[in-house]
């Protein structure tokens, strides 16, 4: 049970079906209690189905974020379960998080001088039903960078190379690397937190 909270109106927290510190931290910076619970589901197979029947970059991430939140809803019954994800998209081409140093810098090699989109989606659940769900597109355009700075990026940015799809937290050092930022900043950090907040009204459980 959660403590009383002056816009929040269900008695129980809300369940984040994600590990993201950043998607937490987004969560409790404006006032919601949560509580996380992170999906276990094979991305990378889901992700491969969707491709298969067609699916672009943001129908990707919102199929993500969807099989998230009722995998976590199914176990959580009564709960409103809020399912994230994001998927990078170079053109036609999407990046998922590098899985070594190396591939991460091989990656912002790639990424140096181009446009990229970050597709960020949500889903909230509850009873294995959807509430509501959505997409959102932030639009990034990387500076040319030296091999030289990319290796003392790497050095400064350590684990956060690997523990983002792009290789980058545009909150921290991250920043860098842009000439320019089109779109919603917390869509950028992997949410659509004005979308997710817009609906959590919508349905009455968060303050109008």
């Amino acid at each position: 049970m959660t403590e009383h909270h002056p816009f929040w109106r269900l008695v129980d927290p809300l369940v984040l079906a994600s590990s993201s510190p950043a998607r937490a931290r987004m969560l409790v910076s404006v006032g919601l209690p949560i509580e996380t619970d992170p999906a276990d589901v094979d991305e990378r197979t889901l992700e491969s189905e969707l491709v298969t029947r067609g699916a672009h970059a943001p129908t990707v991430a919102l199929g993500l974020a969807r099989a998230k939140a009722r995998t976590v809803s199914l176990r959580r019954p009564g709960r409103l379960v809020l399912g994230a994800d994001q998927v990078l998209a170079l053109g036609d081409e999407r990046f998922a998080k590098a899985p070594d140093q190396s591939i991460a810098f091989n990656n912002l090699k790639r990424l140096s001088g181009k446009e990229h989109a970050l597709h960020s989606a949500f889903a909230l659940v509850k009873d294995g039903d959807f509430v509501a769900d959505g997409v959102e597109t932030a639009t990034l355009v990387m500076r040319e960078m030296s091999d030289a700075f990319l290796e003392r990026y790497m050095d400064v940015a350590g684990a956060v190379a690997t523990a983002t799809v792009g290789g980058y937290q545009l909150e921290s050092i991250g920043a860098q690397l842009f000439d320019r930022v089109e779109g919603d900043y917390f869509t950028v950090l992997g949410l659509p937190l004005l979308r997710v907040l817009s609906e959590l009204r919508r349905i009455g459980v968060l303050a109008a």
